[in-house]
């Protein structure tokens, strides 16, 4: 009698232990993510309204549809945890972060000043790095970053990508964080996304003329190099939108235009919004 009851005992515990594994992996099946875990990489989630969602103990922001947008650092080498909370479940996802091999790009002939800044612009470089940064830690409501994104030249050949190792006139400095797109002197560009101006500088020391938008919940995109500038701090521009003109401002060696994508201080590649492959 008593091993009978034990049997049962056990087989229930089992039902109930098939049906928690059950829902637990119908809810967690239930995030989407848009992206690859590969270094560099934006990510596009969906979950259902009213989730939070952590990123690595982080608290990001979820739009009343359930979007939130996160990227993966160009050197992270350890997995990603994921969080996603609300008042009946708390689920734990960890995602593998694939490494990437990064070319070597080599740029001579730049002016020695431009490589290796003389010290009375120290200040100034301080000063411009802090606008830039305050732009990219802008945590808006805006959900534009959910849309698709396109190229901001047509038809430009690509000259630069993310995560080069550059060397300066023979010099190692940090890797190259963007997509150089070649055009001639004054050629339109378009806005990739729907965004706010949240920066538009006409002479910063090493990006020149420079545009930032915010798209919402920490992702922002960087114009440089510009020649000249059609928009306007706090002007809402729709995607297409002509936003200025190739130039050669700035660290700049020829006409081109040098985009970024961030998220907040992380540093994306605009490859993985762009369809660029």
């Amino acid at each position: 009698m008593q091993r009978r009851h034990l049997v049962n005992f056990l087989r229930k515990k089992i039902f109930y232990l098939i049906l928690l594994y059950l829902f637990t992996y119908v809810n967690a099946s239930a995030v989407e993510f848009n992206g690859k875990f590969i270094q560099g990489h934006f990510i596009l989630g969906k979950t259902k309204a009213g989730d939070q969602v952590f990123i690595d103990k982080k608290k990001i922001k979820v739009s009343k549809n359930g979007y939130f947008a996160f990227g993966i650092d160009r050197d992270r080498k350890y997995d990603l945890v994921i969080y996603i909370k609300n008042s009946n479940s708390n689920k734990k996802i960890i995602r593998k972060i694939i490494k990437r091999k990064y070319n070597i790009q080599r740029i001579d002939g730049l002016e020695e000043k431009k490589v290796t800044p003389p010290e009375e612009v120290y200040e100034r470089i301080k000063n411009e790095n802090k606008l830039i940064a305050e732009a990219r830690e802008i945590n808006s409501d805006l959900n534009f970053f959910k849309n698709k994104f396109i190229l901001p030249l047509e038809n430009a050949i690509i000259t630069g990508v993310y995560g080069s190792q550059r060397i300066l006139n023979g010099k190692p400095r940090w890797p190259h964080y963007g997509i150089d797109f070649a055009g001639d002197l004054g050629t339109p560009i378009k806005a990739m996304a729907d965004g706010v101006v949240t920066l538009a500088e006409n002479d910063l020391y090493f990006t020149g003329a420079t545009l930032i938008f915010d798209h919402g919940h920490g992702i922002s995109t960087l114009y440089m190099h510009m020649d000249e500038l059609f928009v306007e701090k706090g002007d809402i521009v729709k995607q297409g939108d002509i936003i200025g003109t190739v130039g050669s401002s700035g660290r700049s060696t020829g006409p081109h235009l040098d985009v970024r994508l961030n998220w907040f201080g992380t540093r994306l590649d605009p490859a993985t919004v762009l369809n660029i492959k």
